[in-house]
């Protein structure tokens, strides 16, 4: 692991820059009137913005749960590769496995904590979106995992890479849709 770091950790630097320069810009189109060349960063998240966050402890774990999917199931994956058989076990696999499980389970649960925010702004149908995205996420998560196992092979379930896909649709459907109602209003 601190290999990776020494090697790579500019890489994280440069991620953790660029997000903490384009966050505000990514959240400004959703508060009217916040101007960046005027405004600090800290109005972003006053009492009358419309970006500010309705749970603090929610939302950070919603955060949390987003960035550690991105870093296990998506940066971690571009390094540490699979092999072509999954009889091949290397210590690069193992990350990218163990990277990736951690990553997918706690996205898994990024539409469920949606859908408690929203029903606590009173936002209805993003809330029964989130729960929906929910258990179908779940349902295709269980089956993306099911596809690997030798009883399903040559069945409907040993269809892997479907599963993924609409795993990965169920998860960020609710941030789709909270993100196209927001930059509406």
């Amino acid at each position: 692991m601190v290999n990776v770091i020494i090697k790579h950790g500019w890489i994280f630097i440069i991620i953790a820059v660029l997000g903490e320069l384009l966050v505000p810009f990514l959240l400004a189109p959703f508060y009217k009137g916040y101007d960046h060349s005027a405004m600090a960063i800290s109005a972003l998240g006053s009492k009358g913005s419309p970006v500010r966050k309705v749970s603090k402890p929610l939302s950070v774990v919603t955060a949390l749960f987003l960035a550690v999917f991105a870093i296990g199931a998506c940066i971690f994956t571009c390094f540490f590769s699979v092999n072509d058989s999954k009889d091949v076990v290397t210590t690069a696999s193992r990350i990218h496995g163990a990277g990736s499980a951690i990553g997918f389970m706690l996205m898994l649960f990024v539409p469920l904590l949606l859908a408690i925010l929203s029903f606590k702004t009173g936002e209805k149908a993003s809330g029964i979106m989130g729960i929906v995205s929910f258990v179908l996420a779940l349902t295709f998560f269980v089956l993306f995992v099911m596809a690997d196992k030798p009883e399903f092979q040559n069945t409907v379930i040993a269809k892997e890479g479907l599963w993924q896909r609409l795993n990965l649709l169920c998860m960020y459907l609710p941030l789709f849709y909270v993100a196209i109602m927001k930059s509406r209003s």
